[in-house]
């Protein structure tokens, strides 16, 4: 009788125990997800094989409960990745990061297509939703596996199907195999090109001055048709943007202004986006060779974080900075490098690089912010306001030709649309959509968490026997397939069409697939930050496809 209390809380399913339970598979999960396997972790995934333990062992959690905890990780893990890719979304698509982003994107298709052909091929032996499962395991986008399950249960609340198939089955036995087969394919990449890295390093840093999105030139001015003229009339005369830093004449340094007038002979270190960055080259002057150490003696480069709230959606030009005596080169803004043009609209979370005395530099950081601390300080309007509407806008209905309901984005697809367009946008609300790197980590770990525990529960008394006496070694193999056959096509079009540096190579893949353990062992193999400049330039655009694309399997082949 003493230990009634004790029995009640481990084997009823009340609140009391279905909290404990999910205590004590995330925090188990968590731990065993630390530890490397050959020098691979699979991280909080984990949790999602621990659930699956402890459901094959009889323990069920509240069924009310544990759906709202599932839907509502599930919303949170995706809404804060959609804040995260936000402000680079769009930027991804610019000149370069469009090629990236067209491979990633056949990566994904490719997928898709693979993973249709192995559903006929076995004659509907596997139901497309297990291989909706089984394709998202095998790239290890669990937001796929969330979005797949929310399609599911649209079809279910509309009669069109009787049960929802436990599809987080497919996702379990394809995810292991799906993190190694994706660190083995860049690895026969290698082998098969036979790539050498210290000549990718060298080719690499062959253009070592090129930044994301701008370019940083010395240049000696050589040209009638600029000399005497002051900056704002050259800016007109050649109808391109860029922007002057610092300048040396007459052994002077100095910051130029909009009325500073350029001769014959001067020397200035310009910034400019790489589209003009060539047409400028040629309209000024010449590349030249000179040590601006010598100029940091009366100003100096910084970079100021913008943390006032009252500048969030102000243009640059409506700052006058300039009238501060500093210039403004660039502005950083979620990896990404933007020209510092005046109609550029400026975000909290930015970082402005600024060249001048530091007497200006101080100005300019009372003007900014500069204060780091108000960074800390959480945003939960946005949060709140952000999921209020993409619940909204994800169970608007919406007709596609061929599909035998009405379409909608979902728990997964409404939150993630919304989060993109407001980390990119919400400027124009009043919103501040910045938030902390270790914020934004600490929701999605606790949404994903809390979505993979739930899984796993629910779907672990199955386990076994679906494994073993079922189609499972066919799961298997499937999701080799899905996993490697994209990749390696892929990597044979970037390297030998789109000649694509190796390092930089790897990160995309590494991001068509979502995967942090392929970015990790990436990182390490290249030794640099190519891998994950191009993971992130392609991670946006292909967790939209993924929840996608996993939505539209399900509803299609319904």
């Amino acid at each position: 009788m003493e230990l009634d209390w004790l029995r009640s809380l481990i084997f009823e399913d009340g609140i009391a125990h279905t909290i404990l339970l999910y205590a004590f598979v995330i925090a188990i999960g968590v731990m065993l997800g630390k530890i490397k396997f050959f020098g691979v972790s699979l991280g909080v995934t984990f949790v999602l094989f621990v659930g699956i333990v402890v459901g094959h062992f009889g323990f069920e959690a509240n069924p009310e409960l544990m759906h709202f905890l599932r839907e509502f990780g599930l919303i949170l893990f995706i809404y804060s990745i959609g804040l995260q890719v936000g402000p680079g979304f769009f930027s991804s698509f610019k000149k370069g990061g469009m090629q990236l982003n067209l491979l990633a994107a056949t990566v994904v298709l490719l997928g898709v297509g693979v993973t249709i052909a192995l559903y006929y091929a076995f004659a509907g032996r596997i139901p497309m939703s297990m291989f909706v499962g089984i394709l998202s395991g095998a790239v290890t986008n669990t937001p796929g596996l969330g979005a797949a399950q929310e399609a599911l249960r649209q079809l279910f609340d509309a009669g069109q199907i009787t049960e929802i198939p436990q599809i987080a089955l497919g996702y379990a036995v394809a995810y292991p195999l799906g993190v190694t087969g994706i660190i083995l394919s860049l690895i026969l990449i290698r082998v098969g090109f036979k790539i050498k890295l210290d000549k990718e390093e060298e080719a690499l840093h062959s253009n070592e001055n090129k930044q994301d999105g701008t370019q940083i030139i010395t240049l000696r001015i050589s040209s009638n048709a600029i000399h005497g003229k002051n900056i704002a009339q050259i800016r007109r005369l050649i109808g391109r943007q860029f922007v002057i830093s610092r300048l040396y004449t007459n052994t002077t340094y100095s910051i130029p202004k909009a009325d500073t007038i350029l001769h014959n002979g001067d020397i200035i270190l310009l910034v400019v986006s790489d589209d003009n960055a060539s047409a400028v080259q040629e309209l000024l002057g010449e590349v030249t060779e000179h040590d601006w150490k010598e100029s940091e003696e009366k100003m100096i480069s910084r970079r100021i974080v913008i943390t006032r709230d009252v500048i969030n959606g102000k243009t640059l030009g409506t700052l006058k900075l300039r009238a501060l005596n500093v210039n403004c080169t660039r502005i950083i803004r979620s990896g990404f490098d933007l020209l510092a043009t005046d109609d550029l609209v400026l975000q909290v979370g930015d970082r402005v690089v600024v060249v001048g005395s530091p007497e200006s530099i101080q100005r300019i950081e009372q003007v900014l912010g500069n204060t780091l601390k108000r960074l800390n300080e959480p945003h939960l309007i946005t949060l709140f306001i952000g999921i209020f509407l993409g619940i909204i806008i994800g169970s608007i209905p919406f007709f596609v030709p061929g599909m035998p309901m009405p379409v909608k984005l979902g728990l997964a697809g409404g939150p993630l649309v919304v989060a993109i367009l407001l980390g990119r946008f919400g400027f124009k609300l009043r919103l501040i959509t910045y938030t902390t790197q270790s914020a934004n980590l600490l929701l999605r770990e606790i949404g994903i968490t809390l979505f993979l525990a739930s899984v796993g529960i629910s779907s672990g008394g199955n386990f076994v026997d679906t494994v073993i006496h079922g189609d499972g070694l066919l799961w298997v193999a499937s999701g080799v397939v899905i996993t490697m056959v994209p990749l390696l096509v892929a990597g044979i079009i970037g390297r030998k069409a789109l000649k694509l540096n190796y390092f930089t190579l790897m990160g995309l893949l590494a991001g068509s697939t979502t995967d942090p353990p392929a970015l990790a062992y990436a990182n390490q193999t290249a030794g640099n930050d190519a891998p994950a400049v191009a993971y992130s330039t392609v991670y946006p655009l292909t967790m939209f496809l993924r929840v996608i694309m996993a939505q539209i399997l399900i509803l299609s082949f319904a």
